[in-house]
């Protein structure tokens, strides 16, 4: 019996695509659902065309209610009976509450190698720090903003005329190789870490 696997994003879903794209064959999960708090995107279209069903449950009418928010972003997922969760650029920071409800369920892609750099500007914080290496983590979701136990790393070599965009650039190629072989074993009910050079 395949895990079912729902997929969350706001934006254009490439690491959604990966992850789609990867449960095929003797995958152990198989796409549930795609939803989103935007209704424009784009990963949205991405994922119909592949089959997937998708979702909008928007943020916005819920204004500072974020516990409302989550209550039908809850009850919008619970539709399609997932078995877990994938964050893929999901970008709303998910309380106490929700996260609880889907304890050691939900994973999570985060462009720098945790626990460095939680929050935004990843890149440029590296940059900045003078880094040899940036790169990419997967991780359990907990209450705590990018924290949670560690399911795999990438890491790439900082280029001495890298911008925040050029890393930005070689760091995703790296979370469509990383996110999906995680998955994968998560997936199987192995929390083994993945470690890529």
């Amino acid at each position: 019996m395949s895990e079912r696997v729902a997929i969350l994003l706001s934006g254009g879903g490439s690491n959604m695509v990966a992850l789609l794209d990867s449960m095929t064959g003797d995958h152990p999960a198989r796409p549930a659902l795609v939803l989103s708090n935007r209704a424009n995107a784009g990963g949205l279209e991405k994922a119909a065309a592949r089959g997937v069903p998708t979702e909008v449950v928007d943020h916005r009418p819920h204004g500072a209610d974020r516990a409302g928010f989550e209550d039908a972003l809850h009850a919008r997922i619970m539709e399609y009976q997932p078995d877990i969760i994938c964050l893929a650029g999901f970008m709303r920071v998910l309380t106490e509450g929700f996260v609880a409800r889907w304890q050691g369920r939900m994973i999570n892609i985060h462009p720098s190698l945790l626990p460095k750099y939680r929050g935004l500007d990843t890149h440029a914080r590296a940059l900045d720090a003078g880094d040899a290496e940036a790169g990419c983590t997967v991780h359990e979701v907990t209450a705590a903003l990018d924290d949670g136990p560690i399911l795999g790393q990438a890491r790439v070599p900082v280029a001495q005329d890298d911008t925040p965009g050029t890393l930005a650039a070689r760091v995703l190629a790296m979370e469509h190789v990383l996110y999906p072989a995680v998955l994968r074993r998560f997936a199987a009910g192995d929390r083994t870490p993945v470690w890529l050079p």
